[in-house]
Order: structure tokens, then sequence, then C-alpha cells
């Protein structure tokens, strides 16, 4: 049987030299890889005590979205700012080069709520780290973040110290 790392395409230097891409779009585009990613995200979750799924625009929505329709749980979407529809609150967070925001309904989680972050990929952190903060200003709690893929060499899990954080598939370059 094919290993989930598989099916991920390994792109050399790209967007640099130096860099090797993992290109989620070859999990997607493969029915057993996709079903595979799914399945093992979700057990990754086995035994957990959650009251909702969040993800980030876009890949969180791809692989959030199931297990939480599998689990019997909402999804909550976090955006890029501008997108959501509703009041909102908003947080920003260091990119390479530059910031970025993202933003979640001010009524998406209610105080006391037990939350899995659910995305595609944990780089440098940065993202997660503001999506966390977001979650706690609203009152919830943050039990579980789960990753399919993890760049190790890009030390994310420094910024999630104190954070139960898990990925499925681990590369240790960057």
């Amino acid at each position: 049987m094919k290993e989930l790392k598989d099916y991920v395409r390994s792109i050399p230097d790209f967007p640099e030299k130096g860099i090797i891409f993992r290109d989620v779009t070859s999990v997607l585009q493969d029915a057993q890889g996709l079903h595979r990613s799914i399945d093992e995200i979700q057990a990754r979750l086995s035994g957990t005590e959650f009251d909702v799924v969040v993800g980030p625009e876009s890949r969180g929505f791809i692989f959030g979205v199931p297990v939480a329709y599998n689990l019997n749980k909402p999804f909550v979407p976090v955006r890029k700012k501008g997108k959501l529809p509703c009041e909102t609150i908003e947080e920003e967070y260091a990119l390479e080069y530059g910031t970025a925001t993202v933003e979640i309904h001010r009524d998406a989680i209610r105080p006391g709520q037990k939350v899995v972050i659910v995305d595609d990929l944990i780089a440098t952190g940065g993202t997660t780290k503001a999506i966390i903060r977001l979650i706690e200003r609203l009152g919830g709690e943050v039990v579980r973040v789960v990753f399919l893929m993890e760049l190790a060499g890009l030390c994310g899990r420094e910024q999630l110290k104190g954070y139960n954080v898990d990925s499925v598939i681990c590369y240790e370059g960057k």
C-alpha cells in the first residue's frame, strides 16, 4: 500500500533554489490520497473532546470541513481580511516580507468552547499562532492542532509551544 507521503509531489528549487516545495494538490487529485489524508487527520483527533473545528482559508477548509462533517461538529472558517460578511475580529501576523491579517466572525466561537484547528501545512507557525490568538480572544480553548504536513526545519512548533500539535507527515527540512 502506498504511503500517504508518496501522494505529495515534491518540487525542487521552488519558489527558490534550495527549497523543496511540498505540493498538496497532488494529494487532492488522487481519490485514495484525499481519502487517506482526511482519515489520518481525523485519527489524530481520536480521544480528543472538542466542540468545533476551525480551519484557515483555503486548504484548512478542504481538510477541516470533512473532519467536522464526519464527527458531527460545526466548522468555523478563518479568512483573510475583508472576506467575511458579518462583524469580525482580526489578528495581524508577520510574513517573511511584511504582514498579513486573518479574521473570524465575532460570534463564531463561544466562551468555553473547546476548539480543534485543522490545516494542510505548518511551516513557521505564524498563521496558526494568529488563529489561536483569535480563538482565545473569543474565549475558546484550543485543545488540538492537526496538520497534514509539517516542515520541521522551519521550526513552526516553537511558535505553538504549550499547544497539542500533531502532523500526519513530517519533513525534516524546509
